[in-house]
Order: structure tokens, then C-alpha cells, then sequence
């Protein structure tokens, strides 16, 4: 009976076809991620917004660092590339420069784009280069035994801040500001509409597009602050706002007061490829031709 079941199922395209499985590898199917973890939600909400830019498919790829985010490219369907620790802005920014028609998105973690990588990241923005940032923040790093990030909020343990974090974390939302980006957002996981249309709208603009996540780590960051999974969910809930357009300077993700959410920045501005066609295209092509 169970047996012909699953096959109608397999025919009728019923209850065993999830509808992101043409955008999965599913024969790398269970992921690696840990119970309770945010990058799942984060990346599937990521997919479904590609999947509603209406972007072509075979023009899209997926560029990951290192770090539990940075396996999402071997879980997806499309060109796919998982890079050295810290190099997937300049990795993605090659791609983008030697095939501007690429839809180019980087999905990785606050570890990999804000220490080591952070400033690949800055610039980046500040050239306004096309390119779709997707940044899992665990306040961590998650995959190399918890230790304490640029993210980590202050006095909060890690493995290497036993008895509370001394130092400040970045703002996000206003590093990717101040340095350039013309698209910014934050969103948790617990928004997952919110953030699949942020991916959305990033996915058809040009520009420098960035998108905070704010996403649990169970194992690493919520054993050693006493902060189970559905603790972090209900924070999301109860102690958040959303507040489009709101001030990237009024934006810690740290503090006495909510932590806001929403878009913050779109606004058009000449992207990095449009400035470079303009200054050097017309001077390589060849005589009698634009």
C-alpha cells in the first residue's frame, strides 16, 4: 500500500515533490545544517525569492565562503561555487566583471563577510558592483567551535569569550551604508515572507544589494548563552520592529530597545558596470563600431 502510494505520488507530482526541488541537489539531501539552525529557513527563503525575481535560471550562480553558510552552494542547483575563507565578494565580483550578464549572489556567513573578508565586502560596496549579499548572522563562528565574531554582541560568550564578550559588534546594515550599498535590509528568520521579497526585489535591481538574516545557532551560540531555539524565535517575535526606511545609524542589533527590521536603503545610483562601460567600453571596441 505505501509502496503505491509513493509511486501515484511520484507520478501525480503530490505530497513528495517539494516545490523547490528543481532548485536543489537533492541526492545531497540530508544537508549538514543542525537541528534548529537558521541558515535552512535563510536559504529557502533565498530560493523562493530567486524563484520570484523571474530571473533566468541559467544565468544565475551561487557564490559561498567558508563556514556552516558557505555550504549552501553544494546544496543548490544552479553554477555553483564554494570558495577560500573570506574570498566570495571578490570571487563573485571576477564572475560579474567577466560575464556582466550574470545574476551573481553571494550567500554566506557574518564570520566569513565581516572578519576575514570584511574588507572585500567594503569595497565592494563602495564600487556599487552588481552583485545580491546574503549574510547568515549567527553571532558566531558557528562551524569552527563557536568561537566569538565581529558580530558577537557584547558580553555574550563564545568559546573564545568564556566570560562575556569585551568588545562591540558591527552594525551591518550601516557598515554596507556607509561603504556604498544601495540596497539594504535585515530581516530573522522567523520573516521569511519579508525576506523572500527582499530577495526578490534585490534580485532585479542593479547596484550593490545586501541583506541581513538574523538566524540561531543552537549548538555553538545558544548552549553557551542558555538560549534554546525557541527562545531565539520568540525574541524574534516579541522584540523586534519593523520600520522600512529607518536610519542605518538606529540600527544596532544590540541594545536596551527592539532590534529593527525592515528595508532600509533602495536607492538608485550608478552601478560599478555602468561606469566602467562608459569610461572604457567605447575605447576597446574596434574602429567604426560602438
Amino acid at each position: 500500500m505505501a509502496q503505491t502510494a509513493k509511486k501515484q505520488d511520484q507520478t501525480t507530482g503530490g505530497f513528495e515533490h517539494h516545490p523547490l526541488d528543481d532548485l536543489l541537489r537533492t541526492d545531497r539531501i540530508p544537508h549538514i545544517w543542525c537541528p534548529g539552525c537558521g541558515i535552512g529557513p535563510t536559504f529557502s527563503a533565498t530560493l523562493r525569492g530567486i524563484l520570484a525575481s523571474g530571473v533566468d535560471l541559467g544565468s544565475t550562480v551561487m557564490v559561498s565562503g567558508i563556514g556552516c553558510s558557505g555550504r549552501a552552494a553544494g546544496y543548490v542547483k544552479l553554477d555553483s561555487y564554494h570558495t577560500t575563507h573570506g574570498r566570495a565578494i571578490p570571487f563573485a565580483t571576477g564572475m560579474k566583471l567577466a560575464n556582466p550578464k550574470l545574476n551573481v549572489v553571494v550567500f554566506s556567513g557574518d564570520g566569513d563577510l565581516f572578519a576575514i573578508g570584511g574588507n572585500h565586502f567594503i569595497h565592494a560596496a563602495r564600487r556599487n558592483m552588481d552583485l545580491t549579499v546574503i549574510c547568515v548572522n549567527n553571532l558566531n563562528y558557528g562551524m569552527t567551535g563557536g568561537q566569538a565574531a565581529a558580530t558577537t554582541p557584547h558580553m555574550a560568550k563564545t568559546t573564545t569569550t568564556p566570560k562575556g564578550n569585551p568588545e562591540r559588534p558591527f552594525n551591518l546594515p550601516l557598515l554596507a551604508f556607509a561603504a556604498g550599498a544601495t540596497f539594504v535590509a535585515r530581516w530573522t528568520v522567523l520573516h521569511g515572507r519579508d525576506l523572500m521579497e527582499s530577495v526578490q526585489a534585490a534580485m532585479t535591481r542593479r547596484g550593490f544589494s545586501f541583506i541581513e538574516v538574523l538566524a540561531p545557532c543552537p549548538i555553538n551560540y545558544g548552549r553557551r548563552n542558555k538560549e534554546l531555539p525557541l527562545v531565539t524565535l520568540r525574541n524574534y517575535q516579541v522584540n523586534t520592529i519593523i520600520k522600512n526606511e529607518a536610519s542605518p545609524a538606529e540600527l544596532a542589533a544590540s541594545g536596551s530597545g527592539p532590534i529593527v527590521l525592515g528595508r532600509f536603503v533602495d536607492e538608485n545610483r550608478e552601478s560599478f558596470l555602468s561606469q566602467y562601460d562608459k569610461t572604457y567600453r567605447p575605447q576597446l571596441a574596434p574602429a567604426g563600431k560602438e
